[in-house]
């Protein structure tokens, strides 16, 4: 009897359930695209730099993240649908490792120039005494 419950599809108690999780993501999805448009236009503003040249596909590959995430939800809520939602939390997912990444690249940084400017600051102390 399950067997032939599974055969046949997501049942209503299913996608009520999709939609009862995915409420929280549906609720989200305004700030979601808000950022992700915010994001794209920090990139496309970053291309008028030198360095920005080279990085500037970080924001626009994030901002695109989100607004996918925020479409992704939506059509987990309002269909009720398993794989919109399992879409929606991958790309969140990506955003945030690439998000927990860049953290770390620069804090890495931060500490370098912490160390590379304290090491420059004591040399110069050195030679001027």
């Amino acid at each position: 009897m399950e067997q032939a419950i599974e055969r046949q599809g997501p049942s209503g108690g299913e996608s009520q359930i999709i939609r009862e999780v995915s409420a929280p993501l549906f609720e989200a999805k305004g700030w979601m695209r808000f950022l992700g448009v915010l994001m794209i236009l920090y990139g496309a503003l970053m291309i008028m730099t030198v360095v920005g040249i080279l990085i500037c596909w970080l924001p626009i590959w994030l901002g695109v993240c989100l607004l996918r995430a925020a479409g992704s939800a939506e059509l987990a809520q309002t269909g009720g649908d398993k794989i919109q939602l399992m879409m929606a939390l991958s790309r969140l997912r990506t955003f945030f490792t690439i998000q927990g990444i860049l953290a770390l690249i620069g804090l890495i940084l931060a500490v370098i120039f912490l160390i590379v400017g304290g090491v420059a600051s004591l040399g110069s102390l050195l030679m001027n005494a």
